[in-house]
């Protein structure tokens, strides 16, 4: 028997994140699914609102394949098409498993960077992101419980309970931040390892609360792209292209990375931040703020939301919240500021807004509900 949560699920994607109205074009793209129930039911729910549900199944192991011998020609035109799949699009959905989260960690460098140029960036980040209504989220599996330290029914359990969250009330309790967030000029970000300084005067502010991620919750703008200096410490581990990277410490000057540092991969980590001139200046921050997720996994859909972080992304910014730096690469990695994980202070134009990952202001009190 289905589990009943899936046709749940699907319903959240369809009709909450999507929002898909009759006649509406929907792209389903899953990754290493272990069965295809969840698509199933997402094509059932589109049809039944009317709108006309397209799939791509996709393997991993076959991308790698091609990633790894595939030349520019092959690449560009791997791009060319995804992109006319894609322009035709409404809304996109997008699911990925988790059979080996390591499977592009041998591709060589160039060929991924290749990749990036060919097929991400014209795909994804000039196409998908500002021209559909779009989610992505992952499917539960074992080496995602495995990644969270948990058994398999209790992550499912887990995973089922924040990916069907009541979206309208997190909706509802983010709009004070929002307008907090918007009426500020002045931020300032303080930690172990961490002082940071920035702008973000006249850049917008976008609430999100299930419309482009599964899981949901974070408040995000953008940085006034020469404003930030300083120093941050990352204390969240990253799965990027298929390579862990911990310990990730950047040095701002007038808002460019001058220096980068991580664990052991610190030639590999600069390789990333050298792909184009974009890519050492930040595209994004936001305060994650879902209470549900407590500690990193290496999943970034689920490690950006963790009530009391913040994400501090180098490379593209999002045309909803724009300060103008485009890149092939944008890159979520995270502070946690909860007393386990240091603590740490927000401020806002001098006043403290968030202090070891609760906030203060009487306003701001129902985002800490769930917070111990």
């Amino acid at each position: 028997m289905a589990d009943p949560r899936l046709a749940a699920l699907a319903e959240v994607l369809v009709g909450h994140s999507c929002k898909l109205q009759r006649g509406e074009k929907v792209l389903i793209e899953a990754f290493d699914l272990p069965e295809p129930t969840l698509v199933c039911a997402l094509v059932k729910q589109a049809a039944a609102m009317g709108a006309l549900p397209m799939v791509q199944w996709r393997s991993n192991r076959v991308l790698r394949s091609v990633y790894s011998h595939a030349g520019e020609a092959g690449l560009t035109l791997m791009g060319e098409l995804d992109r006319h799949v894609m322009e035709q699009m409404d809304a996109y959905i997008g699911i990925r498993g988790a059979e080996n989260s390591n499977e592009f960690s041998d591709v060589p460098g160039p060929q991924m960077k290749l990749m990036q140029q060919k097929v991400w960036k014209p795909v994804h980040l000039d196409v998908r992101v500002p021209k559909t209504k779009w989610v992505v989220l992952r499917y539960p599996t074992a080496s995602m419980a495995q990644s969270a330290g948990m058994s398999t029914e209790a992550f499912e359990d887990f995973y089922f309970d924040v990916c069907t969250a009541d979206y309208a009330t997190m909706e509802r309790n983010q709009q004070p931040l929002k307008a907090r967030m918007e009426a500020a000029k002045d931020i300032r970000i303080v930690g172990p390892g961490s002082d940071l300084s920035f702008s973000v005067e006249g850049i917008p502010v976008v609430a999100c609360a299930g419309d482009r991620n599964i899981p949901d919750g974070e408040v995000f703008t953008a940085p006034v792209k020469n404003s930030v200096n300083g120093v941050i410490q990352y204390n969240a581990g990253s799965l990027y292209q298929g390579t862990v990277f911990e310990e990730i410490r950047f040095e701002f000057r007038d808002g460019k990375i001058v220096d980068a540092d991580c664990r052991g991969k610190r030639a590999e980590l600069n390789s990333i931040l050298d792909a184009d001139s974009g890519a050492r200046y930040i595209g994004e921050w936001a305060i994650g703020c879902n209470n549900r997720i407590r500690r990193p996994m290496l999943d970034t859909l689920f490690d950006e939301k963790i009530g009391g972080s913040l994400h501090f992304t180098p490379g593209n910014s999002y045309e909803s919240a724009d300060n103008g730096n485009r890149s092939q690469v944008h890159w979520d990695l995270v502070l946690i500021q909860t007393p386990e994980y240091g603590g740490g202070e927000i401020y806002f134009d001098g006043e403290l807004i968030r202090q070891n990952g609760r906030f203060l202001p009487e306003d701001l009190q129902p985002i800490n509900a769930g917070l111990e």
